[in-house]
């Protein structure tokens, strides 16, 4: 039998002091959390030959982890610097760029996409000592065709997109669809896409044997007239699956641990693979479209983002989102590159940050319980352009 491909996936997000709040008021559940990091590539050690990860890390998670503030106080809990280190193992992992404050691109002012993605790959070529990074993770899944530009812009070869919105351009079997990639084209600019199966993800997110998993994608690609890449997407440090401290009750050692050894044993033709090996193999066919939506969580479907849009007040916030960037990126322009003045200065770089951190997907998803969160940030935005505006 043909070898099938699997892509693992990983998100990796903490908002903006969360960790640090955790560990304030909720300590078992950072320690948890930090575990759950510092388990994956515990639980790899001796399976460099054939185990395949993708991580994608926000840059408020980066930016805890690489504070020595931070490693000082966790000392005793994880050797974050260790961790760090560890991630750098390319045998092991590859990791995807991403939105630094973990935004819905796709709802908040394009105006500053480029902004949360050079901001990320500073830290990301920081941290993880490379300078370039093959593929993309839109923060939620969240993407639309716009974004096409600006990703190839910074030098993205793919980006992963949910298979619940694309749409291919002529005529595909529903296996060709899911299990190769394609190409989205907008405005004259090309990017590949890799699909995300959202029901393997669904399970792999729930908890997942094997034997299972194994059935399941043999039934899904047995038509592939093709090597099929089956790719599975899901938050690595959410969820009992992920955090559980025990080996008889984790992923790593309930799932993929046994999927290793399976492969060790030649006892499955299913391969762990790298997107950029398989890429480099095999290319993409076909051309799609992607519609714009969001990955599931909970009981919501990811389309028309009602997650982060569902309310008054978190539309409201958007709007005033929107409406800061615009007067923000106008006083940019007003200001002109690079100003003397260094007060003026200090005060465009805060207001630009404030900004995006505003933006980040944590201050809508969670209803209306943290809305407040990106008012107060554009509220010290505000204080900011008015003071600029008095040096101008």
């Amino acid at each position: 039998m043909d070898t099938i491909f699997h892509a693992l996936v990983l998100n990796l997000h903490q908002p903006s002091g969360n960790l640090e709040y955790l560990l304030e008021h909720e300590e078992w559940e950072a320690k948890e959390i930090l575990w759950a990091l510092d388990r994956m590539p515990r639980s790899l050690w001796g399976y460099e030959d054939i185990a395949r990860v993708h991580l994608s890390m926000s840059g408020t998670l980066l930016e805890t982890l690489s504070s020595p503030e931070f490693q000082n106080r966790v000392y005793g809990i994880v050797k974050i610097g260790d961790l760090l280190w560890y991630l750098q193992n390319t045998k092991i992992f590859e990791i995807l760029g991403t939105g630094y404050y973990h935004p819905v691109l796709p709802l908040i002012p394009p105006a500053d996409w480029s902004a949360h993605i050079e901001r990320w790959q500073n830290m990301g070529q920081h941290v993880f000592w490379r300078d370039t990074f093959a593929g993309f993770w839109p923060p939620e899944m969240g993407f639309c065709m716009e974004m096409i530009p600006t990703l190839k812009k910074f030098g993205y070869r793919y980006v992963m997109v949910d298979s619940k919105h694309v749409e291919p351009t002529a005529s595909m079997r529903w296996e060709e669809v899911r299990y190769r990639p394609h190409v989205a084209e907008y405005e004259g600019h090309e990017i590949i896409v890799v699909v995300r199966d959202r029901e393997l993800s669904d399970a792999q997110e729930a908890g997942m044997e094997f034997g299972w998993f194994e059935h399941e994608v043999h039934e899904r690609t047995k038509w592939c007239d093709f090597p099929p890449l089956v790719t599975t997407g899901t938050d690595g440090d959410n969820g009992g699956w992920f955090r559980n401290t025990h080996p008889k009750g984790n992923f790593w050692y309930v799932f993929y641990r046994e999927f290793l050894d399976q492969i060790r044993n030649d006892w499955t033709v299913v391969r762990p693979t790298f997107i950029s090996d398989y890429l480099d193999k095999y290319g993409a066919e076909g051309y799609v479209k992607v519609n714009t939506g969001a990955w599931n969580t909970g009981w919501h479907n990811g389309i028309d983002f009602m997650q982060w849009t569902g309310s008054k007040m978190q539309k409201e916030a958007l709007r005033r989102i929107h409406q800061t960037s615009a007067a923000l990126h106008a006083l940019f322009k007003e200001a002109g590159p690079g100003p003397d003045d260094p007060q003026l200065r200090y005060q465009l770089n805060e207001a630009h940050w404030r900004l995006l951190r505003a933006e980040t997907s944590c201050n809508l998803f969670w209803g209306e319980a943290w809305v407040d969160r990106a008012h107060k940030d554009l509220d010290v935005v505000w204080f900011n352009i008015d003071e600029a505006r008095k040096r101008l």
